[in-house]
């Protein structure tokens, strides 16, 4: 079997595959459990100096974790090289020492890098579940060159590597060998107050040179789960935990400056802005963390582009607040956290209400009113967050956030009188979250999602049952989930009652999940009128799917290559009202890397019967109206070259191709992206990206008419609701350049330039009737052309000075502009020079952040 797929595999790549080998059979036992190892960790009455030397005469009363596993590329096989282990702790903090045996000092890479961020390093990791129940575990890794790197998980999520907490670390190179220690204070964790403890522990260490992982207690990747297969700590008696409280309070100062050129506003401002982070342990197993005016400006731009689709865009999350720590808040897919603070709901509203220009009793023009700023985020009072789980295995998680209301301002051209416009009410978002464990990696869990408005604006309430249950072999798995939402008021600005009042959504899926052999088929609904957007995110609700999915892997080299994964799936999806067809979509993929290289390449392929897009049309209800796709597939796929060697580089590419449609031939997308980057020290490194897409002879909807447009004006006349969908080609080009120097493991500086272009040129119109009727409109002669450009450099200096204290230094040049008609052209080089030349926005910013921890400043007992 394992040689069938690879010779598919290697067909599809173009490959011949020669002097072939019958791998060795998985052994039978492959997906079960590995023995789970003991360690005892020693109690000592005097903290060891943490100088990476591990000279203390304590260590050596430890006992000796060793024996390491490896992970990947040969899972299974014993360590040749040995990590050695041992395990301290006092009152105040438990400490991890550990020795690398190696060959050479230069088979030890140690590339710098900023916090949370591994390069091309050697590293090593303690792992705690400090339940031992499986479902919260803290991970704690350091480099050879001393970056620290810290993440939670949980089955529920995987690795969260947004959470951060205070620690410290020391790494030194000792012959052929290096040294990292560490200690972790008992308040970066949670544990119970039993007067005798065991703890879920692993190890684990990374070889960069030969790219092997290894752990200490056996990980297998057949097996579904990656706490649930470590080790045991005892030994941990009389453990206090301490009282968890820290405050982080932050002061900022910002410089704006953007060329107006326009008489009586200003380009230059400066603000000033104070605020705290929070934390407190309420007990053991609960945490506190509020924000206090919070300040989020000096998070990564945004990768804005021009949107044809019906549905908005996903951004990512990068303030810190909503990224760390939120793994209770994730379940179910029902927060999507860039909606608090998020542009605000009235934004796009302000210039319907403003009061236009008239006519004096002389003739003469008198001008009206202008929009003199619109806010485009809405500022937040605080958010506040809690959650822990109880002994019985209960999970809580409580959010809550508060933003003021926003406004605004318009000025009368003529008078000069100024005044607010609300655009946002003042709003409350929560969540709430009760999470209950079972056996096996299984779960019932219970969210609410909730947003209260001031006013008649209307409110918003989404709750959520989901549930796991998993077999003791953890081999089979039932999931699923019931959602119910409701939005009660009027919509903003008028006093019609909102849509989409009650809805709901289920999934339910069997999966096989351990194995080689992998498999699983679901079954779900959103109903017409789901709508979770308020708090959540969904792009389209109105579906019935189904699926089939099957997976094999291999995880042990064989031939030339040290693994291969597969997959294929089937789908078939429905309009939930009115019950119609919308697609059946087929899938393969595959992906694999080469063992002499480490070369990682996959590719995907998809296929669609004749299908039809009820959204892009953008009528209401769904259904009448559909634009018919016809048979079409897609390949693509990626190489990856290895990131050990000073130059490398990625390389991403796909196709499309459509089967003709009438009069309609030549119609497909490509799209390819060129990735080389360069490290020309352990400190200095430059990646730089370019990529583009072309789509020819797309249809899409061509946008609304307006009356007061001649051209459209003859159309809105026998058109009635009728769609104006065009023929058009799309090229989009994307160059990204980012430049890192790591002056040493605390201090850094980010340099990010990105040019975004996307040009789009209508060659014919249609008129789109219902059912999925096009009819030729050669008389329309709009020219509906346009051209998006956005540009942005991010440049980021950190500088952590302490453990939990930071400076930062932001500069921020944004500038974009969006050309239609005669001026929008398909010239890069033009659109580059367009873009450098309008007003850039500038903000440089500076953020100093300072750690407080309550045991270090409290008074010391004589």
């Amino acid at each position: 079997m394992r040689c069938i797929l690879l010779l598919c595999w290697l067909v599809i790549m173009g490959g011949v595959a020669r002097g072939q080998q019958t791998p060795v059979a998985a052994p039978a036992d492959a997906a079960k459990l590995a023995p789970k190892r003991q360690l005892q960790a020693v109690r000592i009455s005097t903290p060891v100096k943490l100088d990476g030397e591990l000279d203390e005469a304590v260590w050596q009363t430890a006992p000796l974790a060793s024996q390491f596993y490896e992970y990947e590329p040969t899972p299974g096989r014993p360590e040749k090289h040995p990590t050695e282990v041992r395990v301290l702790y006092d009152d105040a903090a438990i400490y991890v020492g550990a020795v690398m045996h190696d060959v050479a000092p230069d088979s030890i890479l140690r590339e710098l890098s900023a916090r949370d961020h591994i390069g091309n390093s050697d590293w090593f990791g303690v792992f705690f579940d400090t339940y031992n129940d499986h479902l919260n575990a803290y991970e704690f890794i350091v480099t050879s060159g001393g970056v620290q790197v810290d993440l939670r998980n949980s089955p529920a999520t995987g690795e969260d590597g947004n959470w951060n907490a205070v620690w410290d670390s020391r790494t030194v190179l000792r012959g052929t060998d290096w040294v990292a220690e560490m200690r972790i204070p008992y308040s970066a964790i949670r544990f119970s107050k039993a007067a005798n403890q065991v703890w879920g522990l692993n190890f684990g260490r990374q070889r960069r040179a030969t790219r092997q992982k290894f752990f200490w207690n056996e990980v297998k990747p057949q097996v579904s789960g990656f706490v649930n297969q470590w080790g045991e700590l005892s030994g941990l008696k009389d453990l206090k935990p301490p009282l968890r409280l820290s405050l982080t309070p932050y002061v900022s100062a910002y410089a704006n400056h953007f060329p107006y050129r326009e008489q009586g506003k200003q380009n230059a401002s400066t603000s000033f802005n104070g605020g705290a982070d929070v934390k407190w342990g309420i007990n053991e197993s609960f945490t506190l963390d509020a924000t206090l005016v919070p300040d989020f400006g000096q998070v990564i731009s945004d990768n804005q582009v021009l949107n044809l689709t019906p549905f908005e865009v996903q951004f990512a999350e990068n303030r810190q607040f909503f990224t760390e720590g939120t793994e209770l808040f994730n379940k179910g897919n029902l927060f999507y956290s860039r909606r608090v603070g998020a542009q605000p709901i009235g934004f796009g509203a302000v210039g319907g209400q403003l009061r236009r220009g008239t006519r004096g009793p002389d003739g003469q023009r008198q001008s009206g009113e202008f929009v003199v700023q619109n806010p485009g985020i809405t500022r937040l009072l605080n958010a506040t967050k809690v959650s822990g789980r109880t002994k019985s295995g209960l999970g809580i998680g409580v959010f809550n956030a508060v933003s003021n209301d926003v406004f605004a301002t318009v000025q009368d051209s003529a008078s000069g009188a100024r005044r607010n416009v609300l655009t946002q009410p003042f709003a409350n978002y929560s969540i709430v979250v009760l999470d209950q464990s079972l056996k096996n990696n299984s779960y019932v869990s219970l969210v609410n999602t909730n947003v209260t408005r001031a006013g008649t604006t209307y409110d918003a309430n989404v709750t959520g049952g989901l549930f796991r249950f998993a077999n003791q072999k953890n081999s089979y798995a039932l999931n699923g989930s019931l959602v119910y939402s409701n939005r009660r008021g009027t919509a903003f600005g008028n006093e019609q009652e909102v849509s989409d009042r009650d809805g709901y959504k289920y999934l339910l899926s069997f999966n096989k999940i351990s194995g080689n052999f992998t498999w699983g088929a679901d079954h779900g609904i959103e109903s017409h009128s789901y709508n979770p957007n308020d708090l959540g995110l969904l792009f389209s609700n109105n579906n019935v799917s189904q699926s089939l999915h099957a997976n094999y892997n291999i995880y042990k080299p064989f031939w030339k290559v040290n693994n291969l994964r597969t997959r294929a799936s089937v789908s078939y999806v429905l309009l939930e009202q009115p019950s119609r067809f919308q697609h059946v979509t087929f899938y393969a993929s595959g992906n694999t890397t080469f063992t002499k290289n480490f070369l990682s390449t996959g590719i995907n392929f998809d296929a669609s019967p004749l299908s039809r897009d009820y959204f892009d049309p953008r009528r209401v209800p769904l259904g009448e109206y559909y634009l018919i796709k016809p048979a079409n597939f897609a390949l693509n796929g990626f190489l990856s070259s290895d990131y050990r060697k000073k130059a490398a580089y990625d390389i991403n590419y796909g196709a499309r191709f459509y089967a003709p449609d009438g009069n309609r031939t030549d119609r497909y997308t490509v799209a390819l992206t060129l990735s080389p980057r360069y490290r020309a020290s352990n400190q200095l490194s430059f990646v730089y990206s370019v990529g583009g897409e072309w789509r020819y002879n797309q249809i899409g909807y061509a946008g609304g008419l307006n009356g007061r447009i001649a051209e459209d004006a003859a159309l809105l006349r026998v058109f009635g609701n009728d769609v104006l969908m065009g023929r058009r080609n799309v090229t989009t080009v994307t160059n990204t350049a980012t430049t890192t120097f790591t002056f040493t493991n605390r201090m850094s500086l980010d340099v990010r330039l990105r040019h975004y272009v996307s040009n789009v040129h209508y060659r014919d119109f249609t008129r789109l009737r219902p059912d999925g009727v096009e009819t030729p409109e050669p008389g329309y002669q709009r020219n509906r052309d346009n051209t998006f450009n956005a540009f942005n450099v991010d440049a980021v200096y950190s500088w952590w000075f302490a453990p939990g204290s930071q400076v930062s230094i932001v500069w921020k040049n944004a500038s974009s502009t969006f050309l239609e008609a005669n001026a929008a052209t398909p010239l890069y080089f033009d659109n580059l020079s367009n873009t450098l030349n309008t007003p850039h926005n500038n903000n440089v910013s500076v953020k100093v952040l300072y750690y407080l921890d309550y045991l270090a400043l409290r008074p010391r007992r004589a």
